[in-house]
């Protein structure tokens, strides 16, 4: 008799250990085989949002009892949820209910091609430039938005500060873009001031990355416009030096020659009248601004400073202007600076 009550606590003790051990195992073993980001939505209820969270894990009805330990039914905020690879049911449920912030800030800026900006985006979110640079030339989106290539698709990048999700695929990602510039051009303001000027946002956005281009002096940047635009109402070519640089593929160029105003390209606004078929260039806040405010004057050429610091001086004649050029290229013979 007493060996068979020795033998049923031994099985009681081996069932207990037995389910300590699954329990254990439930609550702090490994639930989440991979990687895995859920999407929750405001319009989600409590089972909607838990469910969705529990096709990812390996015990789902740990996690619902966990949940409800945790008092999780109260509410679970809206967000994009990242549950890494080896994570326990505890630190999923855990995650529900303290959050996480999976956002970045995405500086945006200062790109001269898709290339360069892919590559920019990269290092801030978790897509690679590959599949970022894929996107942007992906013939299908270009054209849902009403594009021609992944140059003119270029100018639905705004330089700014986003806040977006680390996990935001490259394609979400354009399309976030495109409702940030379609909002950035509904303003009222900005409106009337395309008006006024008679431009599309693509055309101001085309001249203000030529602007952009031309100098890094923000003051300046109205007064240049000014010129561009003058140019444009008589019909006489930009002669934009930074569209020929974009043209021969070399931003690097210091000294615009004959050489490169003969390269055949519908870049070159040496040779042809009006503006380039797409921005060559991010422009700052500051050129597109600059565009939108342009200077009104007579001014319809400039040069840069024999001085190198960055300004110009501004010509209404010829003759005024070819003194100019003649004085800043001495000052480049001067440096020996020959291309």
């Amino acid at each position: 008799m007493k060996r068979k009550i020795f033998v049923i606590i031994l099985v009681l003790i081996a069932i207990v250990a037995i389910t300590a051990v699954w329990a254990y195992q439930m609550f702090y073993g490994e639930a989440v085989e991979e990687r895995v980001t859920v999407v929750l939505r405001e319009d989600e209820s409590y089972t909607e949002k838990l469910s969705k969270v529990k096709s990812s894990v390996v015990y789902p009805i740990a996690l619902e009892l966990y949940a409800k330990r945790i008092n999780l039914d109260k509410g679970i905020e809206a967000g994009a949820y990242t549950f890494n690879k080896g994570m326990s049911v505890i630190e999923v449920a855990r995650t529900l209910k303290f959050g996480v912030d999976n956002s970045v800030r995405l500086v945006i800026n200062n790109a001269r091609t898709p290339e360069a900006l892919a590559s920019k985006i990269a290092m801030q979110i978790d897509a690679d430039s590959v599949a970022i640079l894929s996107t942007l030339r992906d013939k299908s989106i270009i054209k849902e938005m009403g594009f021609s290539s992944a140059e003119a698709m270029f100018s639905i990048f705004l330089p700014n500060t986003y806040e977006v999700y680390a996990d935001i695929s490259p394609e979400s990602l354009v399309w976030r873009m495109k409702r940030e510039s379609d909002k950035f051009w509904a303003n009222d303001a900005r409106q009337a001031k395309l008006n006024a000027l008679g431009m599309t946002a693509y055309e101001v956005m085309t001249l203000a990355s030529i602007v952009h281009e031309e100098t890094n002096v923000a003051d300046e940047m109205p007064r240049i416009a000014g010129v561009y635009i003058n140019r444009l109402k008589m019909g006489m070519p930009l002669q934009a030096d930074p569209t020929l640089k974009y043209a021969a593929g070399d931003p690097t160029i210091r000294r615009v020659l004959d050489k490169h105003k003969s390269i055949e390209s519908p870049y070159n606004t040496y040779k042809y009248v009006g503006l380039p078929p797409t921005p060559i260039a991010m422009p700052d806040m500051s050129a597109i601004e600059g565009v939108l405010n342009y200077e009104k004057h007579d001014y319809i050429y400039f040069c840069a400073r024999a001085e190198m610091d960055g300004r110009h001086n501004f010509a209404r004649t010829l003759t005024e202007h070819n003194k100019n050029a003649k004085e800043y290229h001495r000052a480049l013979d001067k440096l020996k600076i020959r291309k």
